[in-house]
């Protein structure tokens, strides 16, 4: 189970580290801190039926994709992304970024199962995970 102290790890030297999860915030909010070391990598393109999310750039630029809309953010910028607008975000350079993600629903146990899935090798295991979390989260394309 997904719990504050956390840390987990995605592809391309991604960190996720959990702040507060849903359980110590009765659910209202999942705040983490992510880490990008760089590469440019961006996820696919998704979007999260219900939830909000609201992104403090700490160090370094984010490079985002927002509603179709292309921009980029500095240390000290923060931007938001509303419930059921498509994105993607990433960094050429290393950043370091606070993430808030209200309601918090199942994300932290989304992220959990897909880098842990990612991690073991069982990318083949990612459509199953989309299809459990998809209150969470959806691809826009396939």
């Amino acid at each position: 189970m997904a719990h504050a102290g956390q840390e987990l790890h995605g592809p391309g030297g991604f960190r996720l580290l959990l702040v507060r999860t849903a359980a110590e915030t009765d659910g209202e909010l999942l705040e983490m801190e992510a880490s990008y070391a760089g590469t440019g990598a961006m996820p696919p393109e998704h979007l999260h039926p219900s939830q909000a999310e609201r992104f403090e750039v700490l160090e370094g630029e984010a490079k985002t994709i927002i509603g179709g809309t292309e921009r980029r953010y500095e240390a000290g910028e923060t931007f938001e992304v509303p419930a059921g607008v498509p994105h993607q975000m990433g960094s050429d350079v290393p950043t370091r970024m606070r993430w808030e993600v209200r309601p918090a629903l199942r994300m932290a146990e989304f992220f959990e199962a897909l880098y842990g899935a990612m991690n073991a090798g069982e990318g083949e295991r990612v459509p199953a995970i989309l299809e459990e979390f998809s209150a969470e989260i959806r691809l826009t394309r396939a």
